[in-house]
């Protein structure tokens, strides 16, 4: 693992190779930035949903979970900004025909003044593209370019068009028929899952009698179609959200904001994921609606960069549904205001927003897993892949391994696993040499391998192999999933 390139590189084809993502529509060449997960990686996502969802909901006294439609009234969209504001600036280059994103063109310029020692130059030509993008200044944006001689990295020309606006909210109509005329038919999917907790905030507190503070959690399909998609499965067309609104008196926004940033790093770090590989980055340029917001980051392969978000979002996302639907949105607080003595009376609750982005989070996991390990000896060469996934997010707990397919080895075997397959997800193998069986459990994260051999038919204990250390020891078969759910508790 020489560099971040090559190391996301072999993790790519990891986890091609062993069943946890495909490129989609592969047989048609594939369709770019879309991924399907398969066998392992579907187990591996859906264990980290259940951790998320547990930690936000059984796990919390306020909080509940709902799942919204995809499919919007494309009002929505109007009220939260989405249809005037969801926009990325663009450029294209003319020679490569490799597009931009404008900011990111400029950002990577202002890098490497930076790396050259031109720090003053690097703030200067920031400050600049900040000031025009405020504006919206796209004539200035390409001046700008122009006259700092920035080059394309693929053709190293300056040879650019003009800027466009593109908006990243997939459209499609609605209804038997579609007319380009018919306006009405037009609706969108969903660029985020945020929306439809917003507007069923008053179902969930009605029907759900919420008092505020409360929270209601969501996991969800969001689409944006991303001009420049890349980095696998970091920035994707077609992804999953794993969002909670937190729903909060006026005037606590600040402890609020506090306390759900450090609750959600300790969720983090309670998979088993290394500290040192998160901080925090504080927002300098908040959103218009914004009191204060930061995210989380993780060391991937590509660097530090965000994998959830914490936004304290004001009352935003309520006033705005209220404008638009003419519905109030507002709820009867009758706690007393110590400073009055009275009831706090009607408002438009203020909300804390904590947004991860399973993928991403997925990404996490699988990278901090990834080893390659020299196991050699001077007898002899030897090395191994594998994954060192957090036993409870792993896509199979328990490997069962009869030494050999006769003898009645076979039978123990699956008696074993029907025994704690209710409990766990387990696996079956008799091909190859146990050797090569372990190597393939180490290279899918499976934690725990069990050999039943000939001395199984005598005292009934199994050959128990621990994936991470490669140590192994005999224990009686009942202890078996005591053994493996202690680890996955």
């Amino acid at each position: 693992m020489a560099t971040d390139t090559n190391t996301l590189q072999a993790i790519i084809s990891h986890a091609k190779e062993y069943g946890f993502i495909f490129p989609s529509s592969e047989i048609y060449d594939g369709l770019q930035a879309v991924y399907d997960y398969g066998q392992m990686g579907s187990e591996l996502k859906k264990n980290i949903k259940d951790a998320w969802w547990k930690s936000m909901t059984q796990l919390q006294d306020n909080i509940v979970g709902i799942d919204a439609a995809i499919f919007m009234h494309p009002t929505t969209w109007k009220a939260s900004g989405h249809v005037d504001n969801f926009n990325d600036p663009m450029i294209d280059n003319k020679d490569s025909k490799k597009r931009y994103r404008v900011d990111h063109l400029i950002e990577g310029h202002a890098e490497q003044l930076k790396a050259d020692g031109k720090e003053k130059e690097s703030e200067d030509l920031l400050a600049a593209m900040d000031a025009l993008i405020a504006k919206d200044d796209f004539a200035g944006l390409k001046d700008l370019i122009d006259s700092n001689k920035i080059k394309c990295a693929i053709s190293g020309t300056c040879n650019w068009t003009d800027i466009r606006q593109f908006n990243l909210m997939f459209s499609t109509e609605f209804g038997s028929t579609a007319s380009s005329d018919d306006a009405d038919n037009k609706i969108y999917l969903r660029p985020e899952t945020a929306q439809g907790i917003f507007v069923n905030f008053l179902n969930v507190q009605k029907t759900g009698r919420m008092k505020i503070p409360f929270g209601i959690a969501q996991i969800g399909k969001a689409f944006r179609n991303e001009i420049v998609a890349r980095q696998f499965i970091f920035r994707m067309r077609e992804f999953e959200q794993m969002e909670m609104q937190f729903f909060i008196r006026p005037g606590t926004q600040d402890e609020w904001y506090e306390f759900w940033k450090a609750e959600r790093l300790k969720w983090h770090l309670s998979l088993g994921l290394p500290a040192e590989k998160y901080r925090y980055h504080d927002h300098v340029k908040l959103a218009h609606y914004a009191k204060a917001a930061c995210d989380i980051e993780f060391e991937f392969p590509i660097g530090f960069k965000e994998l959830e978000g914490i936004h304290s979002r004001g009352d935003f996302d309520l006033s705005q549904h209220q404008e638009y639907s003419k519905k109030k949105q507002q709820y009867f607080d009758n706690d007393v205001d110590p400073a009055t003595g009275k009831p706090y009376g009607n408002y438009i609750p203020y909300v804390i927003e904590t947004s991860i982005g399973l993928d991403r989070m997925f990404l996490a996991v699988m990278s901090n897993a990834y080893m390659e390990q020299d196991l050699s000896t001077a007898e002899k060469q030897d090395s191994r892949v594998v994954l060192k996934f957090p036993a409870k997010l792993a896509p199979i707990k328990m490997a069962v391994l009869p030494l050999t397919k006769k003898d009645g080895l076979p039978e123990i075997a699956a008696g074993i696993i029907n025994s704690c397959k209710s409990s766990f997800r387990c696996f079956y193998e008799e091909k190859d040499s146990i050797g090569k069986r372990y190597r393939r459990m180490d290279a899918l994260g499976t934690p725990f391998c069990v050999t039943v051999d000939h001395q199984t038919k005598e005292d009934n204990t199994v050959t128990i192999r621990y994936r991470d250390s490669m140590e192994q020891e005999r224990i009686p078969i009942d202890k078996l999933k005591e053994v493996v759910l202690q680890a996955i508790e």
